[in-house]
């Protein structure tokens, strides 16, 4: 008999009973691939069935559905449960991608010794290690309770028959590129493993309310690894992002339907593990130089989270006829359109000049109130004249060069005077904003040209 074959778009899913150069949804080339396509035995159905939880389906009006505070279980990690909403919610899938060694294991298996210690019956399951190599790195963090079990597997049948055997509130999956389903003619990894794979596991968290983690590895673009549709199919998407050679890591979320996604989380990698950064705003200001020109800290939001971060510029005689910009950490094409400002608003000669905008501690930002501090750096690095350190400066800045107002302006006043700021340069409309924040000058602008003045 022969085998019913399809091709599979590696990156969005799509599929087709044909080849072709471009993918016709997400428009990526060579991307198509063929695999082997067979429907699934159900076996699947028939394990969660005797498991007892395979009640019959039967629609509900919303009233009659009760919340209960443990519905959300913590961490234990107050970073996470910060990115995730509250806590982790029973019955959830989250995907967590991230770089290689960027520490998405080290993450989870704390949350499972934090988890355990509570009382929780959890299940960690490995297929990119063995039970002594788990055993190897989990020295490093602690103490475990008999309440985690581990597993080396990655046949997904023996893995769906412990967890609908042993029940436990939560699994780890370390990762699902590992793992295959016998019933799919494809290699692990590949778009049909990994979509048939999750939809299985989502499958048996709903349907047992467990909580399931998947780790998955990414692509040197820095998106998971897969088909887009595993993105959709589950409740939470976490990105761990970082520099390897780095201390610090930033844990991101995506997608998140029990929460915000503009929450971050810091942490800090040392030999025993992640440690959580409780002050981000200091660690990322450890190590400024003082009076020197072309640094200026500006405030953002991440979040509920005011964030204080160092902008530096280096502006410079260019030696070619085509001056060079360069930013890291923000927006280019953003840095090219308020340097145009400060020359035609200002009347500042900068073509003839290279720029180099760094946000640094390697964060990325992209809200549109670090404006201001573009332009008062880039501005100090022209004329070569240092900045308050003990000023911080944030706002909006227009094409008519107006500075614009700002949300949570009391939070980021508050911020800096909590770090031992002094004074605030900020849009002058977001004073009124600012209530009970004493021993700290605010200086109110309405546009570039006033802020020009304070240099």
């Amino acid at each position: 008999m022969k085998k019913k074959t399809a091709f599979f778009c590696q990156n969005c899913g799509y599929e087709a009973s044909k080849w072709m150069g471009q993918c016709p949804v997400c428009h990526e080339w060579n991307t198509m691939v063929e695999e082997t396509v067979q429907k699934s035995s159900g076996s699947t159905k028939d394990r969660i069935a005797a498991a007892g939880g395979a009640a019959r389906v039967r629609p509900a009006t919303l009233a009659s559905i009760e919340m209960y505070a443990e519905d959300k279980v913590s961490s234990g990690i107050d970073e996470l449960d910060r990115v995730l909403g509250g806590g982790i919610v029973k019955g959830s899938m989250l995907l967590v991608g991230g770089d290689p060694g960027i520490g998405k294991s080290t993450l989870l298996l704390q949350v499972c010794r934090n988890v355990s210690e509570a009382g929780h019956e959890l299940l960690y399951v490995s297929g990119e290690e063995s039970l002594k190599q788990i055993k190897l790195r989990a020295a490093r963090l602690g103490e475990f309770t008999e309440h985690l079990k581990l597993l080396s597997e990655t046949n997904l049948d023996t893995i769906a028959d412990i967890i609908t055997e042993t029940k436990p509130e939560m699994v780890v999956i370390d990762s699902i590129q590992t793992m295959f389903n016998e019933n799919v003619q494809a290699a692990p990894g590949s778009v049909s493993q990994v979509r048939e794979t999750t939809g299985v596991l989502l499958k048996v968290a709903k349907t047992l309310g467990i909580s399931v983690f998947i780790i998955g590895h990414v692509t040197k673009e820095g998106a998971v690894a897969g088909p887009r549709v595993l993105e959709h199919m589950v409740d939470t998407v976490l990105y761990f992002e970082g520099d390897t050679k780095a201390n610090y890591r930033i844990l991101r979320g995506v997608k998140n339907r029990f929460g915000s996604t503009d929450e971050i989380g810091v942490f800090e990698m040392n030999e025993d593990g992640l440690r959580e950064v409780k002050n981000p705003s200091e660690f990322m200001l450890s190590g400024r130089p003082e009076n020197a020109s072309g640094s200026v800290v500006t405030c953002c939001m991440e979040g509920t989270r005011p964030l204080l971060v160092e902008i530096q510029a280096l502006v410079c005689d260019t030696n070619f006829g085509f001056p060079r910009r360069q930013a890291t950490g923000t927006d280019y094409n953003r840095v090219n359109l308020l340097m145009a400002v400060l020359e035609k608003r200002v009347g500042m000669r900068l073509s003839n000049s290279d720029a180099y905008v760094n946000i640094a501690g390697g964060m990325k930002v992209g809200e549109p109130a670090v404006d201001l501090g573009i332009v008062m750096a880039v501005a100090s690095s022209f004329k070569n004249r240092a900045i308050d350190p003990k000023l911080v400066c944030f706002g909006e800045v227009g094409l008519s060069g107006e500075v614009r107002a700002v949300s949570q302006a009391n939070n980021r006043v508050s911020e800096a005077k909590r770090l031992g700021f002094t004074t605030v340069v900020m849009p002058e409309s977001s004073i009124s904003q600012v209530r009970d924040v004493k021993g700290v000058k605010l200086i109110g602008v309405k546009s570039v040209a006033d802020a020009m003045e304070l240099i």
